[in-house]
């Protein structure tokens, strides 16, 4: 199987030809344990059973919203943040399925720095890619926890990785994904604390990662997303109750990736998803609602959103349909 570069990202094909139909879904970043049960659902012939035939495109945080914005693929993977930011300026696009429940991030910091809690960060130094919304955060932990968010330091490191900057000592605290980073930290026995943003502020316990459709496309082609989800339900169910197995998939797909640290991953992920109770994909409105008034009080959106336009759950598949894998 190989990978061919085409445009903003590479274009992998999986599934079978024939008078199937394509649906081309662009990643948030390289292959990773978020994205298995798209593999699953590919390698178990779910897609098949649709009639259809998956594409994936690599590239960026940013590309799956331009790809799918402009009808250069069917389905992105990105975030809550980017969609909240994409409605602000006006770009059709909504989410149709969370791939976990919670937001699986938070802050972590070399054990001796003594970083505990948010009040921790006091003389600290934060260190991330220089995003508005990191150092907003920050300060918004801080305030919850009764300290001063003027009493910390912002350093950008761009994309150096959590574990290369917690060997060189660059800053005091980071902001990871502990399904990946944390859990490769664990394995190369780095010593840190984590502080999970679930547990630190309600209101960033947003979705991370979610699935996205243009409007269009599903006013258009409605009937092609149900069935796709459908399909991507069943991967990530199975990729959840069988997690040793359903790695396989990943590596088969991504051999250059750490065996050890994918198999670890999915695992944890196993752990934290809602996948096998039949309710995968669900999205809270509380939880759009409360994250987007956040963006606009924080100034990290310009203008005030429509929450309820900027998610949908109407094309996620029944419980009963998912549990037919997981259950």
């Amino acid at each position: 199987m190989k990978r061919l570069l085409l445009g903003m990202g590479l274009a992998f094909t999986l599934g079978f030809c024939g008078s199937a139909e394509t649906v081309r879904v662009a990643l948030d970043w390289t292959p990773n344990t978020n994205h298995t049960g798209l593999l699953v659902a590919s390698a178990e012939g779910f897609y098949e059973e649709e009639g259809l035939e998956l594409r994936l495109l690599e590239g960026g945080p940013t590309a799956p919203m331009q790809l799918v914005a402009a009808g250069r693929a069917e389905i992105g993977i990105t975030s809550q943040e980017y969609v909240t930011m994409a409605r602000a300026q006006g770009i059709p696009v909504l989410a149709v399925a969370a791939l976990f429940p919670h937001n699986t991030s938070g802050f972590a910091a070399a054990s001796d720095r003594g970083i505990q809690s948010p009040g921790d960060f006091v003389g600290k130094t934060y260190a991330g890619w220089g995003s508005a919304m990191e150092e907003e955060m920050v300060r918004t932990v801080m305030r919850l926890d009764g300290v001063d968010p003027g009493l910390v330091s912002f350093t950008n490191i761009g994309t150096l990785d959590f574990t290369t900057a917690i060997r060189l000592d660059v800053a005091d605290f980071y902001w990871i994904f502990y399904g990946w980073q944390g859990v490769h930290a664990e394995l190369l026995g780095i010593e840190f604390e984590y502080l999970s943003l679930r547990d630190l502020a309600p209101v960033l316990d947003y979705y991370t990662p979610v699935l996205v459709a243009s409007e269009s496309s599903l006013e258009e082609n409605g009937k092609l997303i149900e069935r796709f989800l459908r399909a991507t339900a069943l991967g990530y169910v199975k990729a959840a109750s069988e997690p040793t197995a359903s790695a396989e998939a990943l590596l088969a797909y991504a051999p250059e990736l750490d065996r050890d640290l994918v198999l670890a991953s999915q695992e944890w992920l196993a752990e934290v998803s809602y996948a096998s109770l039949g309710e995968w994909g669900w999205q809270e409105a509380g939880v759009w609602i409360d994250f987007s008034s956040w963006c606009l009080e924080n100034g990290l959106i310009d203008s005030a959103i429509d929450p309820m336009a900027a998610f949908t759950n109407a094309f996620l598949p029944a419980k009963s349909v998912q549990e037919g894998v997981g259950g």
